[in-house]
This record gives structure tokens, sequence and C-alpha cells, in this order.
């Protein structure tokens, strides 16, 4: 069975692109409006996708079926099951008391609130995006906040926002790999722009992060640590996109950042301590110099004295032992992530057959299979594309080196080193199963969604709409990799869809390509705070499965607006600093 994709089937764009559009007011609509919980939501609107494919663009129902059943299932090995894994090795160090020492040992570094979130969602999150991606950075900095004492929503919101900058490379780069395969421009011109439109955006929003969360005043009584977090991050991001390579740029930058703040809070401390109004009332003493000590025997309390807080300290083998469950994490999850590894794990586990890449070479390794009837019987067509191309349909059944697996595996190993038995970590695996049953059925469905949308030609459809902007389509192409993450919920999949078109339609008017595919990346970053599938990650890892649309209607306005600043930076490379669009760049190595 083969089928073309359908743009236009009612003769009117306007008209075809509303249709198109309609499973995602559904979802949205049901999720923000009426508060309906997410997984019906995300049925709801994948279904209706469906049915606007199959009776108004004509897909066969086998191809809709399909598209939506491959959707599922990669929504459950490579989203869910992260999602899953993350949260159980959160929930071992509830249980085993660890989390209390580590929520205290960062207080001892800085007990100010405004602090603590640049510290943890934005840098420690940048280091998990570039090491993971795929929603670990939510999961994870959300429950870590959740421990810090951060109400779960204040835990969930705050980290949609803080994952926007370093989205572009996120999982050792694979967004801008994908780009560049797709619309066969250098990869080295795709990321030096990438490179020079984000590191903007990579100072801003921590200052957008902190006055979030408190007032004007209060945002620039921390201003000083918000331009070393800023700054060394964005520095770093500049540095490393436009003269090393694509891997490593969020990994070094969540580092750089770290270290540089860190560094700069041993001598700089705020004048005041802030706090949320449902934190302990007491006044908070800043934490002492010797907060983390070396005593035999140390333990940290809290005990009211004279109306302050007193802080009793912890042994420097109680703040690291407290800490291992991550550092395991983070060392499993970059591990898992280098492609050497990857590719000989791959080898062992995962079918393989010959796939020939765009650019005419041989994919290394293990490729997965063929998804049976779908793998190429689907064709976009002209002005997606400049011929008829088959849509691949591959699944990677790659179970052992899924970064998941690099999760559950780091789970394991920290509840051995803590002192847990075989029998109590499959009893926390299976509380946290339980609890996060709901939110792997949204997490799948929404792909399944993602996935019918892409492969019916909807997201072209509503692409398109977009390239009748004329010369505001520098701004309003940005916009169109923030409608395809916030369709699909990944950078990685909204440069699939739309590096082609991008391509296309830039050329056509005049604009430079390199920028234009590299806007669709940077620009979708910031639709990574709205996509449902985020959200549902968000929700629950921070345990408040029901609130996804109040957490919708608090971060859209945001995800907007930094998709609005991106827009603006991208017009001006377009028609006022043309020649800061690289060609011809050659990595330094």
């Amino acid at each position: 069975m083969q089928w073309t994709q359908i743009y236009d089937p009612f003769g009117h764009w306007w008209l075809s692109t509303l249709v198109a559009a309609l499973p995602i007011i559904i979802l949205f609509g049901l999720l923000a409006g009426l508060k309906v919980k997410p997984h019906w939501c995300a049925i709801a609107g994948a279904s209706t996708a469906v049915a606007v494919a199959i009776i108004f663009f004509k897909m066969p129902p086998t191809l809709a079926a399909l598209s939506f059943g491959y959707g599922v299932a990669f929504g459950v090995l490579k989203i869910a099951w992260i999602v899953l894994a993350a949260v159980y090795l959160y929930d071992i160090s509830v249980e085993t008391g660890q989390f209390e020492i580590m929520k205290e040992s960062v207080a001892g570094i800085t007990a100010d609130r405004r602090l603590q979130v640049l510290l943890v969602a934005f840098c420690f999150g940048a280091f998990i995006e570039g090491a993971a991606g795929f929603g670990a950075p939510v999961a994870i900095a959300g429950a870590f906040m959740i421990g810090l004492g951060f109400k779960p929503f204040h835990a969930a919101a705050l980290n949609l926002i803080a994952n926007t900058a370093p989205v572009a490379w996120g999982a050792i780069g694979t967004p801008v790999h994908t780009l560049a395969a797709v619309t066969a421009l250098p990869e080295s011109d795709l990321n030096a722009m990438i490179g020079r439109i984000l590191p903007f955006t990579a100072v801003i929003v921590p200052f957008w992060l902190v006055r979030t969360m408190v007032s004007w005043k209060e945002t620039f009584e921390v201003f000083p640590a918000i331009v070393v977090v800023g700054v060394s991050f964005a520095l770093t991001q500049f540095f490393w996109s436009n003269y090393v390579d694509s891997n490593l740029v969020d990994i070094m930058g969540g580092v750089v950042s770290i270290i540089a703040t860190l560094i700069f809070l041993r001598f700089w401390k705020p004048k005041k301590i802030w706090r949320f109004d449902y934190d302990d009332q007491a006044p908070v003493l800043p934490p002492p110099t010797v907060a983390i000590t070396d005593d035999i025997g140390g333990e940290w309390a809290a005990e009211k004295f004279d109306g302050f807080i007193k802080a009793r300290t912890y042994t420097a083998a109680q703040v690291l032992k407290a800490w291992m469950p991550f550092a395991i994490l983070s060392l499993f999850v970059l591990l898992w992530g280098l492609p050497s590894i990857k590719l000989a794990m791959n080898q062992a586990t995962t079918p393989a057959f010959r796939v020939v890449l765009p650019n005419g070479k041989v994919r290394p390794g293990p490729a997965g299979w063929d998804v049976p009837y779908l793998h190429n019987a689907i064709s976009r067509a002209t002005p997606v594309v400049t011929k008829p191309t088959p849509e691949a349909a591959r699944y990677d059944f790659n179970w052992l080196s899924a970064t998941g697996t690099g999760c559950f595996f780091a789970a394991i190993v920290s509840g051995l080193l803590l002192g847990q038995g075989p029998l109590q970590l499959m009893k926390i695996f299976w509380r946290t199963l339980v609890r996060m049953r709901l939110a792997m059925v949204a997490i799948s469905f929404m792909l399944g969604l993602g996935y019918v949308t892409r492969y019916s030609g909807l997201d072209a459809v509503l692409g398109l709409a977009f390239t009748r902007t004329g010369w505001l389509y520098p701004f309003f192409g940005t916009f169109l990799g923030w409608l395809g993450v916030a369709l699909t919920g990944s950078d990685t999949s909204a440069n699939a869809l739309f590096g082609s078109l991008q391509r296309i339609t830039s050329q056509q008017l005049g604009i430079d390509p390199v920028l234009m595919c590299a806007a669709n990346s940077a620009g979708g970053v910031m639709g990574k705070m709205v996509d449902a599938q985020s959200i549902t990650i968000a929700t629950a890892a921070t345990e408040q499965v029901g609130n996804e649309g109040i957490i919708f209607r608090f971060v859209a306005w945001h995800s907007v607006a930094l998709c609005s600043i991106v827009g603006v930076i991208v017009l001006l490379y377009a028609y006022v600093f043309r020649s800061a669009v690289p060609h011809g760049l050659l990595f330094v190595k």
C-alpha cells in the first residue's frame, strides 16, 4: 500500500489548516480549558488526529493505525522509560533518607530559593539535558527541587521554563545531527548558527526564571549571580558550538556554569535570604562556613534558637553518600550517551539491517526494525520537499542502550550501595510503577498523536501556513520550530519534520537556509515548555497529576514571549547582521 500526503484537501489553505489543527485544539482545550486528566486528553487528541487523517486527508486507516502504534511504541521505550527510571532513583533516595541530607547540603551552599533554582533547574538541568534529553531534565531536576522543599507546582513550572536554552543540543547533540541529515547542510555551519542565536537566550532565561518567582526588586538583589550563571553558560555554549563540536555543548555548559556559580558564591552572598511564604516562617541565617565538616558523627537537624533556625553539621562522608545516587546517575547517563558505548551495546542487542543515510553513507551499527506496512509506504510531496520522498518508519528496539535503561541501572546500583536488598528495590519499583502508570499512558498516547500528525501530513499543513508570511518569515519561521516541538515534544522530531521545509522556503524567499534551518531548532526549544509530553512528565515527576491545565496556562505566555525574542534575533541576522551567518566553518579538532 502506497499513499502520498495531501496538504490542501479543501482547496482553501486556511480551511485545511483549521481542520489540521483540530487534534491540537482538542488536546489543549481539554487540558487547559476543561481540566480533564492528561491520559484522557491524550487519548482524545490521538483519536481526533486519527479521525481527521482518515476522513479529511484520505489517509488509509491501516496506515493511520500503524502510525499511532509506532508512536506509542516509541513513547514507551524512548520517553516514558526515562521518566519512570528517573523517578525510581528519586524514590530510592527518599526511601533511604538521603534526599533530606541532599536538600540541606544545597541549603548549606545557599538557603536562598532564587539561587537554588538557578543551580538545580538551570545549571544541573542543562547537564542532564545534554547527557540524556527527552524529558529527563524535567523529571530529575523536578523531583530534586521537591526534595529541596519547593512546592510541586513551582518545581514543575520552573523546570519547564529552565529547560529551554540547552534543548537544541540535548542527548549528545541529537537535534543538530538530525537537522544536518534532513537538510543536507553542513553540520558545522548549523551548529555554529544555533550557537550564535541561543547564547542570547541563555543569558535571558536565568533572569526570566528568577523574575518568574519574585518581584523586580528581589530579582535584582541576586543579579550578580544571575549574570555569572547566564554568561558562563552562554560563553561556553557559543565557544563549544562554534569551535569544537555539537556533542558536548550542554554538558560542558552545565559543568562550567555550576563550577563558576559555586566559586562565585564562595565570595558573594545576597544581602537577604529569600524564601517562599510556605517555607519555615522563622528567619533563616546565612549558612555557616562549617556547614559541612569532617567531624565523625556530625548530624543536621533544624532547631529554633532565639527565633532563628540553627543548623547542625554533616560530615563530608554523609554529604557525599547522599549525593552518590545522582553522581552515579550522571555517570551512567553520560556513558550511555557516548556514541562508541551506545554503538557497542546496540551491536550486541539490537537487530541490524543496512541503512543508507541522505549523504550516501551507510549508517553505522544496527538500525532496528522496519515497521511492517508503514516503512516507506507514505511519501511527502511538494512543496514540503522538492520531490516525493518516502517516510521511513524504523523502530530501534535498543532496550539496552536506551537512556532509560542507563537511568534504571543507576538506580539499582545506587540502591544496592545504600544498603537496599533486591526485595526492597523491587517493592520500591512497584510503588513507583503504580504511581506513574497513568503518566506513562499519557506520554505514550502523546507520542501516538505526534506520529499520526507526522505521517498523515497534518504537521506539514500547519507548517505551510507559516510560509505565507513574506518578509517576516524569519520571525514566523522561528515559530515553525516552536510548533514542531509543541506538537511532538522533541526538538529532534521538529527538525526532522520541518528542516527540509525551512530550507526550501528560505531559498524561495532569498533568505539564508543555514539561518532558517538553525532557527527551526532555536525556536523549537521554546516550545518545549508547552508540549503536552513535557507537561505530563513534569506533573508525573512532581506528583501532581491532574494539574496539567494549570501548569500549561502558567507557562504558555512565557513560551510565546521567549520564542518571540528568538524570532527577533533571527530577524536581525536575516536583514542586519547577514555576515554573521557562518558558511564553510570547520570544527577545531
